[in-house]
């Protein structure tokens, strides 16, 4: 199992203090797909530019697929660029690709979920069990994205990731769900004045 599928599992498994947002995740399994291609050396960063190192097979599709993404010419992408272009629309690829690996049972889930798949729920599977076993051994990794998305209990956190390349991928994920939130208000706000506009004598 990858950290993006570990995560979307987490997300499904242990409570959050909210519904967890479908861009959010979008943005951190981007983040997740980083950290993993630094794990196997697909990639190094040069501060916060993202350079390919040779292209690999790493036996999973989704990564596979992320690897071949990666701007390979100069000047390099920024980890920031890469989580808004990649993430965009990753949430629902991961939940469809979990769904046909038969890791999700449909009984409960996102509510953002596309209407066609139903809901969806961690299947009892080794890759539940896997994630599981992650997140109750507070990962570092995996912890630091998941609190990122409002995903935590009352454990003491775990330990920082010792990688600096890793703890600058979870700050732009951290920086981008941030800003993503902010826009989401500016609507909600411009919404709110609109509607008040019209409803005015």
């Amino acid at each position: 199992m990858t950290t993006p599928q570990d995560l979307f599992l987490v997300t499904l498994d242990v409570p959050g203090e909210h519904p967890v947002e479908q861009g959010d995740l979008s943005l951190a399994l981007a983040g997740a797909e980083l950290i993993d291609l630094l794990g196997v050396r697909a990639l190094t960063l040069d501060g916060e530019r993202i350079v390919p190192g040779p292209a690999l097979t790493t036996g999973d599709r989704m990564l596979d697929e992320a690897g071949a993404a990666l701007v390979r010419e100069g000047p390099h992408e920024t980890v920031e660029d890469w989580l808004w272009r990649r993430g965009e629309g990753l949430a629902v690829a991961y939940h469809d690709t979990l769904e046909a690996g038969g890791q999700l049972d449909g009984k409960s889930g996102h509510r953002w979920l596309p209407r066609r798949a139903g809901a969806a729920a961690p299947a009892d599977t080794a890759a539940r069990r896997h994630a599981s076993d992650r997140w109750e051994s507070r990962d570092p990794v995996l912890t630091g994205l998941a609190t990122t998305l409002g995903i935590q209990d009352d454990r003491p956190a775990g330990a920082e990731p010792g990688d600096e390349a890793v703890v600058t991928v979870l700050a732009a994920v951290g920086d981008a769900v941030t800003e993503l939130e902010a826009v989401r208000e500016r609507r909600r706000i411009e919404n709110i004045a609109f509607d008040n506009i019209w409803r005015a004598p």
